[in-house]
């Protein structure tokens, strides 16, 4: 289980959460979705504390760190609880000297000693199971954008992390190639994998997500299971966002 409490972050005087409270169960997947600047990015980055919150705190299964104005948490205590996290961001970050595999396996290697044989078989088997076992040894300036994203899912999950989170996976791809991301992220929710996404896709977050956080200006607009929020938001703002995402991804779609 994740639970988020009473989370506020501030960039100096700018308050961006605003006390956001979110418990997210295991073998779950949520979507975070709002307009720009409401929060999300910023929430999901809580999580494995790229962000460090101004106060408030955080729990991944049994380890917990709370955060105050002007506290100090040990560099120790922050890398427990990020270990437990796969991040995959909206420009994929891949290492452009590496190739697909060895991507894949630098974590495993620098991060967490694995031996050179134990990390290639785990890196090949995840290139496998996100359709790229052929591109093992490939340059990601030879990928396009969909496959480098894939090599970055492979890339999160080779530590078998609690939770996977992903930052707008979609948003830098077109249609097609995006396509290729929803149906590796669709796979991994069929397997019961935890996933935290922040996105502005509606196809993606209504096809995967089991519960939808409406994030606006900082705070919890609306929450609940997605066929709810998607098919019968409660809240009027809830409303016209899911309306606007509809009339852009109809456009997009013609």
């Amino acid at each position: 289980m994740i639970e988020l409490k009473e989370i506020e972050k501030r960039f100096g005087d700018n308050l961006v959460l605003k006390g956001v409270s979110v418990v997210i169960a295991e073998g779950t997947v949520t979507a975070l979705v709002g307009p720009s600047g409401g929060g999300k990015s910023t929430l999901l980055r809580c999580i494995n504390l790229l962000e460090i919150p101004t106060s408030g705190s955080v729990r991944i299964g049994d380890d917990m760190l709370t955060f105050r104005p002007g506290g100090k948490v040990a560099s120790r205590d922050i890398q427990r609880l990020r270990r437990q996290t796969g991040m995959v961001f909206q420009n994929f970050q891949l290492f452009p000297h590496r190739t697909a595999i060895e991507n894949v396996m630098e974590g495993l290697i620098t991060v967490q000693k694995w031996p050179l044989a134990r990390a290639r078989e785990r890196a090949l088997a995840l290139l496998d199971k996100v359709g790229l076992a052929e591109k093992a040894d490939a340059w990601p300036s030879t990928l396009s954008g969909g496959q480098q994203q894939r090599v970055a899912i492979a890339r999160a999950l080779a530590p078998s992390p609690k939770v996977l989170l992903c930052d707008e996976p979609t948003s830098a791809l077109d249609p097609e190639l995006a396509e290729e991301v929803v149906e590796v992220l669709a796979q991994l929710a069929r397997e019961g994998t935890t996933m935290v996404m922040a996105t502005h896709d509606l196809r993606l977050a209504s096809q995967i997500a089991n519960e939808v956080v409406f994030l606006e200006a900082g705070t919890v607009v609306e929450t609940g299971p997605a066929s709810a929020v998607f098919g019968n938001p409660q809240r009027e703002r809830t409303k016209r966002f899911i309306a606007t995402l509809r009339q852009e991804q109809a456009a997009g779609a013609a």
